[in-house]
């Protein structure tokens, strides 16, 4: 039996093991990168297959005949036409839950990137700002502490409510627009969108639909936010209309965005995000310390064994 992982460099660049997946199969292919054209003809011959965002279209399914199993590298699979393969019998599996302390360890870094500023600061040391200085101490902007500031969560599952957990460490006032026996169970106040409004912070914790694509509009940002408002998106680009942003940022109708996606990932030189001020991005990159890849090669692989059991688990579809 062979499995061929179509983009692992995103999962394993080079410091993480593939034998416990290797071990696994008679036959193992790895390409850290595969264009969409030559997706079959890595493939075809495979029972198995591993991506992450490489798409897998109905045409690919029924010109791989032998393919049996799809194994999502990620917890979100949208990539994957499910209709096809529930057609062609193929199973398609993906990694819940792996990624829930990092990515809100990560939104967290972001809240202090705004409120102490190290790297500013760090950066007018290094300048000689503290050697020019005639006092023991100085800041090149206000600093702020978390204690009493309120922030708002936009989808209360895993990382929402981790996010939520680790913002009343702080002290800070809790509130979602999501109820759920979850945020019941903590005490955290359920509020419109509009309740959002005098939030310090938000953070968009909630899956992409069609529904809230681009609900972040110059609409949305007049209603609740304002020029203290910080806003967080570490769920997915599609859920901020970036132009918006940009311009409610130049406008002072927003004190601050801080993304790890894009609309377009890798993101294009045009994205007006880019010299926006008051913006903070990172290169998708919350999910990916490596206990983090660890882990979810760990579920892959108890993915594949259940599979090959006859027991799929953390099937999708």
């Amino acid at each position: 039996m062979k499995l061929t992982v179509l983009d692992g460099h995103g999962l394993n660049p080079g410091d993480v093991s593939w034998d416990s997946v290797k071990n696994l199969v008679d036959d193992f292919c790895v390409y850290d990168r595969t264009p969409q054209e030559l997706v079959v003809d890595r493939i075809s011959d495979s029972e198995l297959i591993l991506l992450n965002k490489v798409s897998i279209t109905r045409a690919i399914v029924e010109r791989c005949p032998k393919l049996k199993y799809i194994g999502v590298l990620a917890t979100g699979y949208n990539v994957i036409d499910l209709q096809a393969c529930h057609d062609h019998g193929v199973t398609v599996t993906n990694i819940p839950a792996y990624s829930t302390d990092a990515v809100a360890q990560h939104v967290f870094a972001f809240v202090l990137s705004f409120t102490n500023k190290i790297s500013e600061h760090n950066q007018s040391v290094k300048n000689g700002g503290w050697i020019a200085s005639p006092d023991f101490c100085y800041w090149t902007s206000p600093l702020t502490e978390l204690r009493g500031k309120k922030i708002g969560i936009i989808g209360y599952g895993n990382i929402g409510s981790r996010t939520a957990a680790i913002a009343r460490v702080f002290g800070m006032e809790v509130v979602t627009v999501n109820e759920s026996e979850r945020s019941k169970k903590d005490s955290v106040p359920a509020v419109s969108l509009e309740g959002l409004k005098g939030c310090d912070f938000i953070s968009i914790h909630c899956p992409l639909t069609s529904q809230n694509a681009g609900m972040f509009n110059k609409d949305l940002i007049r209603r609740i936010c304002s020029s203290k408002t910080i806003l967080i998106n570490t769920a997915r680009g599609g859920l901020i209309n970036e132009a918006d942003v940009a311009e409610a940022l130049k406008n002072g109708e927003l004190g601050g965005y801080a993304c790890d996606v894009v609309a377009e990932e890798p993101m294009k030189s045009g994205n007006p995000l880019l010299d926006a001020p008051r913006c903070l991005i990172t290169p998708h990159i919350a999910w990916a310390p490596l206990e983090t890849r660890e882990r979810l090669l760990q579920i892959a692989v108890n993915n594949i064994s259940s599979f090959l059991a006859g027991k799929p688990v953390n099937v999708v579809g």
